[in-house]
């Protein structure tokens, strides 16, 4: 079933064509993707100064509650031909469950309304409801983004953001879909005082300074102090689930090392690459991670080891260090898009701002892994410069097909005054 559901779903990847401002399960998108442009477009109004208001929309069971009817309708209004829709009718009317609870399990009875739960299909189908439902309320991107149930509205102003949030609520529940008036929540980014808040049917919306979108925190001040500490202790959680195995004497430090990397440092670097981090941020990171190696190790501060010489027996890099290469890997993967889409457009927003942001740390990332390259592969570093600075000068037009960014002065320097200047990893 598996297969097929694999089979059908790919064929309607080829028919039906999906908006921009979804960016749940579609092809060269992610929740990077959406992260980023919420965290770009709040540093650029909070450097400027102005109030960005911002709606989370939560959708009450979305998967669960949509109507078998509407589905049909979205389909065949997205031009879905009517062979495929009768295919996957027919997998949906025989579709049954039971009940298990503590006394026993119910008998079967039919399922009438919403997705199959664990389907491969469901995540398209989805997608297509949303796309159609959406059609007339939903404005360009980042104004709307939507990943799969989770909606963000932004506007200028708090009246207009309120109107958009009635619309959408009228949008979608007279088709079925109802929006939940408990988790729906507001935020306000460069609050000025007596902004008020937001009414739903004359509901006050829940109003945050923080809020955790599709796994990452965003604050209202626009800093990334609470999301240090959450990736912190989603480190930690993952430390404590193979600490079985990171505490086990008689396992060598290499595999210790090697599962480190592969379950606890994921956790730690999600999200990451679209923060502009400050030192003290990046050291807090990096302190709760020689404390889980020290203790992977069994070694502690009073033996008097050395950082470096416990990153090496576990063959762990800084997470600082993980941290740029992130950051500069999601940045040539946004600058190599073929299109103009939307992080690169709020990229080049170029725009008179003072505080820390993160443009800027492209080009900083490249002046310490340039500076200190043993902890980079020196190939990965000569390839960026390249791919950032096009003819490979500030002054000289850049080739086709690479982005005019402009490169430090430093960086440039070094590379031409030393050509070793990028030693092999030893």
């Amino acid at each position: 079933m598996k297969v097929w559901e694999r089979v059908v779903e790919a064929r309607l990847r080829k028919v039906v064509e999906i908006c921009e401002q979804q960016y749940g399960f579609m092809p060269r998108k992610s929740t990077t993707d959406a992260i980023f442009a919420l965290r770009i477009l709040m540093e650029k109004y909070r450097d400027g100064q102005k109030e960005l208001h911002c709606v989370f929309v939560d959708l009450e069971k979305a998967y669960d509650r949509v109507p078998r009817e509407e589905l049909w309708y979205c389909m065949r209004k997205s031009g879905v031909v009517e062979k495929y829709v009768r295919v996957v009718q027919d997998m949906y009317e025989t579709s049954r469950t039971v009940v298990r609870c503590a006394v026993g399990q119910t008998e079967e009875f039919n399922v009438e309304v919403g997705l199959h739960q664990g389907s491969a299909l469901s995540p398209i189908l989805f997608a297509i409801v949303m796309d159609q439902l959406s059609e007339e309320v939903r404005q360009e991107s980042p104004w709307t983004m939507m990943f799969a149930d989770d909606i963000v509205i932004c506007s200028e102003s708090r009246e207009q953001v309120e109107e958009n949030l009635e619309r959408w609520r009228f949008a979608l529940e007279r088709r079925g879909i109802k929006v939940s008036r408990s988790k729906t929540e507001y935020m306000c980014v460069n609050e000025r005082e007596g902004s008020g808040t937001v009414r739903l049917q004359g509901e006050e919306v829940k109003k945050v300074q923080e809020f955790k979108y599709l796994g990452s925190t965003v604050q209202s001040n626009g800093e990334c102090g609470k999301e240090v500490k959450k990736r912190v202790q989603a480190g930690w959680n993952g430390w404590r689930k193979v600490s079985g195995v990171l505490c086990d004497q008689k396992i060598s430090a290499r595999i210790k090392g090697k599962v480190y990397r592969t379950v606890v440092r994921p956790a730690m670097l999600y999200g990451l690459e679209t923060v502009s981090l400050r030192k003290r941020q990046e050291s807090e990171l990096e302190v709760a991670e020689l404390k889980m190696l020290r203790f992977s190790l069994g070694v502690t501060r009073l033996d008097r080891i050395r950082n470096e010489y416990i990153r090496g027996t576990a063959h762990v890099g800084r997470l600082g260090d993980k941290v740029r290469e992130a950051r500069l890997r999601w940045f040539g993967h946004v600058q190599r898009r073929e299109k103009i889409g939307l992080s690169k457009h709020l990229i080049r927003w170029n725009k008179r701002l003072r505080n820390a942001r993160w443009r800027n740390d492209p080009a900083s990332d490249l002046i310490v892994l340039a500076n200190d390259s043993y902890q980079c592969p020196n190939f990965i570093i000569i390839i960026i410069f390249f791919r950032l600075s096009g003819a490979g000068s500030q002054g000289q037009q850049s080739k086709p097909g690479c982005p005019d960014f402009p490169l430090p002065r430093h960086f440039l320097q070094l590379f031409r005054r030393d050509p070793k200047a990028f030693p092999e990893k030893s």
